[in-house]
Order: C-alpha cells, then sequence, then structure tokens
C-alpha cells in the first residue's frame, strides 16, 4: 500500500502544473480521429507526436491463483512444474519520446514486490512463501513508422525492444539475460473505431531456445467524447492470452487518466492486472 500512497501523493502534485496549458492540436483527418498522427508507443491506445514528451507514472497490480513455476528456478531440488500464488505491486515510470514524426523512443523502469505461495503439491525444499522486491524491469524501444496512413491505404510501424538485465538471484522480479523483442504492426482508423494487428518474435539468452513468437495482439481504439476513449485488446504470447480493456479520461488539455483492466484467458495468463496512471503530454521546443 505504500506503493500506492506514494504514487498517489505524486499524482496530486504535479497535476496542477498542467492545468493551465492549451492543446495546440488540429483537427485530424477521419481516419485519425481516434488518435490523431502520433506514433504508437507501447502503452495502449497512446500515440506520440514530433518533439513531445510523454510522462507516466502508473501503479499497476497481479493477482494469479495459478502461476507455473519450478522448485530449481528458486534455487530448489526439483524440475517439475508446479502451480503456485502469486501477488504483486508495482510502481512504473514511463517516458517516451518523439524524434520525428515517424521515429519514436522509449524508456520504462519499476520497482515491485512481489510474492509466491508455493503449491500445496510442491514437496521440495522451497520455502512456503517466497518474497521479493526491488527494482523491477528495466527496458527501451526503438518505434519507426515506416508508412503513414491514408484514406486508401493503413499504417505500418515496427518496434525493437531491449530488456537489461538484473538481478539474476532474484526470479519472481529479476531479468537474466538480455532479452529483446522484434514486433511489426498494422493500423487502419474506421468511423467505428480504430483497429491495430501486430506480431513479434523474442529473444532471451538465458533461455534453452532463444528465439521464440513473442507477442500478438489485436487492438480496438475508439474516441467517444473530447474526454473519453475506449481501448479492448486481445493479447497473447505463445500460450497465455489476456483480455484488455481501458478508458482514457482527458481531464487536461495536455493529460489524461488511464483506467486499464487485464484478465487472463488461459490458464497460463495473469488472472487478473489492474493498472491506474496518469499520461502527462509536454511539447518540448525545438
Amino acid at each position: 500500500m505504500k506503493i500506492v500512497a506514494l504514487y498517489t501523493f505524486l499524482l496530486l502534485a504535479v497535476t496542477p502544473a498542467f492545468a493551465g496549458q492549451q492543446n495546440p492540436q488540429a483537427a485530424p483527418a477521419d481516419y485519425l480521429q481516434d488518435r490523431g498522427p502520433g506514433v504508437s508507443t507501447s502503452m495502449f491506445g497512446t500515440y506520440v507526436r514530433k518533439h513531445e514528451l510523454i510522462v507516466y507514472p502508473f501503479y499497476e497490480h497481479y493477482r494469479d491463483h495459478d502461476f507455473e513455476y519450478k522448485p530449481e528456478e528458486f534455487g530448489a531440488a526439483g524440475d517439475a512444474d508446479f502451480r503456485g500464488r502469486y501477488r504483486a505491486h508495482e510502481a512504473l515510470v514511463f517516458l517516451a519520446y518523439g524524434v520525428s514524426d515517424n521515429l519514436a523512443v522509449e524508456f520504462e523502469t519499476a520497482f515491485i514486490n512481489a510474492s509466491l505461495r508455493k503449491s500445496p503439491a510442491d514437496t521440495s525444499l522451497l520455502p512456503s512463501e517466497t518474497r521479493e522486491r526491488g527494482l523491477g524491469d528495466v527496458e527501451g524501444q526503438i518505434r519507426w513508422r515506416w508508412r503513414t496512413e491514408t484514406s486508401n491505404r493503413p499504417e505500418w510501424f515496427s518496434y525493437a525492444e531491449f530488456v537489461v538485465p538484473h538481478a539474476g538471484d532474484k526470479p519472481l522480479i529479476g531479468t537474466p539475460g538480455v532479452e529483446m523483442k522484434f514486433g511489426t504492426a498494422v493500423v487502419r482508423g474506421f468511423n467505428w473505431g480504430t483497429v491495430t494487428a501486430r506480431a513479434a518474435i523474442d529473444y532471451s539468452r538465458a533461455s534453452s531456445t532463444p528465439w521464440d513468437v513473442g507477442e500478438y495482439a489485436i487492438e480496438y481504439l475508439k474516441r467517444l467524447s473530447p474526454k473519453w476513449r475506449v481501448y479492448v485488446g486481445l493479447e497473447g504470447e505463445q500460450d497465455e492470452l489476456s483480455v484488455i480493456t481501458e478508458a482514457q479520461w482527458h481531464i487536461l488539455p495536455h493529460g489524461f487518466i488511464r483506467l486499464n483492466n487485464g484478465r487472463g484467458v488461459t490458464s497460463k495468463a495473469t488472472d487478473w492486472s489492474p493498472e491506474l496512471g496518469m499520461v502527462f503530454t509536454i511539447p518540448v521546443s525545438k
């Protein structure tokens, strides 16, 4: 709960500084009515324009009653798969900057507090509950839009992600080796909403099979009014599949609240992962 309290304090402290800014956006083309002219970021339904900085502090919670693990991953004997109870609280900061009309860079880091209660069927010497806290994922992305959308063709963009290895002795929160992701997506705006389809491949140096199928998703975004946008997505990775829903409340000319909720569809996906945060978009003079 300390993480939630800290996040709430920071959110209330910085919000007034943006309340007086005016939004300089011109009316977009019809096929851009849901998202505007920016480059898609890795945050669902969030786009960054040229010479614009996005600052997004947020909180995320994880609950999973059938988290898959092996005792040997935690230093105990046993390579059989078990399902335990997983809980985590995470405070994160996401940054994105529009380098040009078609190029954006991202950075994200987190502090996480996680616990795993082992399965009743697990007779290994693993403690009944394992707790870890500290630095979570540290990652960055480059996102490149190589074909812009027009009235008769969709938009295409590609992205590359790099995750910094750290805390290899903490399997719940650490990253034991270099991880990378390479993906491509297609976006098309219609009068009933905007649809995005994307897919990626993953590389993990610590894995026995370094290259594998990565994330894939079908996403829908719709602007309901000047203040509200809604998002629905089906996102998966191998045999983990989740439904993501989100409401975006634009309460400031350069700021909006994201109310995000993830629900696992398959048994290996996280059961429930709600997220709350506020996105600040800051024009940077050049």
